[in-house]
């Protein structure tokens, strides 16, 4: 047996059994998923987690199931890169990459929402799956969703990236290409949720499938070994990851795994889409809705279901937000490219041009210990940096069309 005590109401306190409901129907806030985390320090310590293998599930009694995991079992556990030269190029002290490019069978941070989202769903005794999504949980769901034998609706803005709707047909699920936003997509897909029964991770299976976002701020915790940064920057779409990342920290701490932490958290958005960002700015805790216009698509929820959530996190830890332009954007993939060999998406590119905005405005020091929160492959957003790259050299196949070239690059060096 599990951990999880029920689901509460982040607004009024309301408390519910655990099902597949995700608002509360007294004052309509969201619900999240209540631990008995006294039941934890008892049997969760460092050394026990450090004995498991090195997935998202090592953490598992801070999981919202009743038993076993049975999906994303090769998820987690992605590489906390020390950047120094990056750093170096940023004039930081201690720069790192939490590089979740890489190690996921889809090549991004949703593969840890939805192993816990699809564990919970197959709990529930869900045979179809389904979701709103901006590119890279289609992919997530799709794949895991058919290791897992599951029916699924995967339903997308029609004007997704091409590779990315490609990359979610291999699976071969039921893709629906809505014409229209992502708000306009999760409209729908709240429709389709109150009349069929199916698990929609991020509408009636969210608070749980939520939980799967923790798991990135317990790897960094382990992974600076057992405290957490001086400052971390998120990058924000719904808003969800940044709340969960300072959950995270807060767990470790009630459970005696880690000191108070004293992390100060910092929201990055794409101009083209920041109300969080806007919000936290302007000192407001209402978020105005966005019509999104950015390159960065994965990011762009013009109405952020934990939008006021992340601006209250980003205040009270005394963070603050960033949003960046797309020319800004495309020369951060670059950087980070050619400092340290990894290749983000565009959600990677807002979240290190926004750090640079941070530091340059003196909101992130220089001497911080910094973590770069990087959460998909480059390879599923390459439409955004066509033509924004150079050329290569052509030869002919022979050792003197190549000395050409040699001298021609010599020069320019």
């Amino acid at each position: 047996m599990g951990f999880v005590k029920g689901l509460k109401c982040r607004e009024c306190g309301r408390e519910y059994k655990v099902d597949p409901i995700y608002v509360c129907e007294f004052c309509f806030g969201p619900l999240e998923v209540e631990y008995d985390y006294e039941g934890i320090k008892n049997v969760l310590t460092r050394e026990k987690i450090m004995s498991r293998p090195q997935n998202l599930w090592r953490y598992k009694e801070l999981m919202p199931l009743d038993n076993e995991p049975t999906v994303g079992l090769n998820s987690g556990f992605t590489p906390l890169v020390k950047a120094d030269k990056l750093a170096e190029h940023m004039g930081l002290k201690e720069l790192y990459i939490k590089d979740d490019t890489v190690t996921h069978p889809t090549l991004s941070f949703k593969d840890r929402v939805v192993a816990v989202a699809l564990s919970k769903a197959k709990e529930f005794g869900f045979d179809t799956v389904a979701c709103a999504s901006t590119g890279n949980l289609a992919h997530s769901v799709s794949a895991h969703g058919a290791a897992s034998g599951l029916n699924r609706f995967i339903f997308i803005p029609a004007s997704l990236e091409h590779s990315k709707i490609i990359a979610s047909l291999a699976y071969e699920p039921h893709l629906i290409a809505v014409d229209g936003n992502y708000d306009d997509v999760n409209r729908l897909c709240s429709e389709v949720a109150n009349k069929y029964n199916w698990a929609f991770v991020n509408i009636n299976i969210r608070p749980f499938y939520a939980e799967g976002s923790k798991t990135q701020g317990y790897e960094i915790i382990e992974q600076l070994g057992w405290k957490t940064p001086d400052a971390v920057v998120v990058p924000c779409a719904s808003g969800s990851l940044l709340t969960k990342i300072w959950k995270s920290f807060q767990e470790f701490e009630k459970i005696g795994i880690i000191d108070e932490p004293n992390t100060k958290v910092y929201s990055a958005q794409a101009t083209g889409c920041s109300p969080i960002v806007a919000a936290i700015k302007e000192g407001v805790d209402v978020i105005k809705p966005v019509k999104p216009n950015t390159v960065a698509k994965s990011l762009a929820i013009g109405n952020p279901a934990d939008g006021y959530y992340a601006t209250k996190v980003t205040r009270d830890t005394g963070g603050y937000g960033a949003d960046v332009s797309d020319s800004e954007i495309i020369d951060a993939i670059k950087l980070m490219a050619k400092t340290e060999g990894i290749f983000a998406e565009t959600a990677g590119g807002v979240t290190l041009a926004s750090a640079m905005k941070l530091i340059e405005s003196g909101h992130i020091k220089r001497d911080d210990v910094t973590v770069l929160c990087v959460t998909g492959n480059g390879l599923k957003t390459k439409e955004a940096i066509m033509g924004h790259t150079g050329e290569p050299h052509h030869i002919n196949p022979n050792l003197k069309s190549f000395e050409e070239v040699l001298v021609n690059i010599k020069h320019k060096e």
